[in-house]
């Protein structure tokens, strides 16, 4: 028995196993990976709420590009001259000598009034003055008599052959006489004059272009009557020249400070969805239109319709460019307008606060982990980008925009 126990020793010896039962439990190995593993695990949870307390952000960049601001507005097309024809006197229309689109030259033929009943007003008018200048003759010839007799008078007076009295009869004939004439004559005045009126009439009984231009619209039909009594009837519209119209758009109140004559545009029309049209403003009208209670002013832009593709009274939406700039340095609306949480805004100079400059806007980016303010001088903006005049800020560079939303 002795011999074994002394055996047992000697195995447990060889192995180490005496050693390690009398280790301290500080230095076992299986211990100190759990104390690693605690250490860790300690370190990443400071580092979660570390990370939690610490905002993320979304990011711009800032660029260099070109900057086109534009104001859009709608409107109609028209002709850059509309002439509306009518009937000066009444009458039954007999013929009509131009239909829709027909393109007419000015003095052509656009429709006929019956002319029988102005016809026989003329040959009136004509006998009438006839009769007229038949009686200046016949007054004439009288005073010519009257002119001799009263000549006779006054001889025979002279030699005290006749009376005083029949001297001054002869006198008050001849006075008579002039008269007479001077009355046939404006009897023959008055009927030339009705014969030229009943003549104009007639002839305005054919209805004629006044410009070189196209029907746009007819209104009348032949045998229809017509009546210029009090206020003379439309029978045609006419367009002067379509190769060349206008465009008249309204500008919203809040966009017609920037927008001036000479300025060019662009439009389209939903009858050529794939097309631009080229367009230039030549009058910005300072009557204002108001529309349920909007404000607007009307601009008149020229069109060049030489394909004569374009239709008088179709809508378009125009896109009118008021400033541009090339190479600028563009930073997004929403770096602009976006304020880290919990951050303060500078305070402006004294020069800024008494109204001697204008107030700075500010950019914000990253400095150590830390939102810093950045005062820059904006210029134009086409709503989404606006242009950097001066700041210390330069292409591709980050700017904060948002709070970065946290994913689940």
């Amino acid at each position: 028995m002795l011999k074994t126990s002394q055996s047992d020793a000697e195995v447990a010896q060889t192995l180490g196993l005496g050693e390690r039962q009398k280790r301290p439990l500080l230095w076992r190995p299986g211990f100190l990976v759990l104390c690693a593993l605690l250490a860790l695990g300690a370190g990443y949870s400071y580092w979660r709420g570390l990370r939690a307390r610490t905002p993320r952000f979304e990011m711009t960049q800032t660029k260099r590009g070109n900057l086109s601001v534009i104001v859009t507005a709608t409107g109609t097309l028209q002709p850059v001259n509309t002439v509306e024809v009518g009937a000066e006197i009444s009458g039954r229309i007999e013929r009509v000598a131009a239909d829709f689109n027909a393109r007419v030259k000015k003095g052509e033929p656009l429709a006929e009034i019956d002319t029988k009943q102005l016809r026989s007003q003329v040959e009136r008018s004509e006998a009438s003055l006839e009769v007229a200048e038949a009686g200046l003759k016949q007054a004439q010839a009288t005073l010519l008599e009257a002119r001799q007799n009263a000549n006779r008078a006054e001889q025979l007076a002279g030699s005290k052959l006749i009376s005083e009295q029949e001297l001054g009869g002869a006198r008050a004939t001849l006075a008579r006489s002039d008269a007479s004439v001077a009355s046939a004559k404006a009897q023959v005045t008055v009927s030339r004059a009705l014969l030229n009126g009943d003549r104009t009439n007639l002839e305005k009984a054919v209805i004629r272009s006044p410009i070189d231009g196209v029907v746009l619209a007819r209104k009348v039909e032949p045998g229809q009557t017509v009546a210029a009594t009090f206020q003379t009837p439309i029978l045609f519209k006419l367009a002067e020249d379509l190769t060349r119209m206008k465009l008249i758009v309204n500008v919203d109140e809040a966009d017609v400070g920037v927008v001036k004559e000479a300025q060019s545009a662009t439009f389209s029309v939903d009858a050529y969805p794939d097309r631009e049209f080229s367009a230039r403003i030549t009058s910005l009208r300072n009557e204002p239109q108001t529309v349920q209670g909007v404000v607007s002013y009307e601009a008149v832009l020229t069109v060049d319709n030489s394909d004569e593709l374009l239709r008088p009274g179709m809508t378009a939406t125009a896109t009118i460019s008021t400033a541009t700039r090339t190479n600028a340095l563009l930073v997004a609306n929403a770096a602009l307008r976006f304020t880290p949480p919990g951050a303060t805004v500078p305070v402006p100079p004294e020069t800024v606060v008494s109204g001697r400059e204008a107030p700075p806007s500010y950019v914000w980016i990253l400095r150590d982990t830390k939102p810093v303010a950045v005062p820059v001088k904006k210029g134009l903006t086409d709503g989404r980008f606006t242009e950097v005049l001066s700041g210390k800020i330069e292409a591709g560079l980050d700017l904060l925009v948002d709070i970065a939303t946290k994913k689940k």
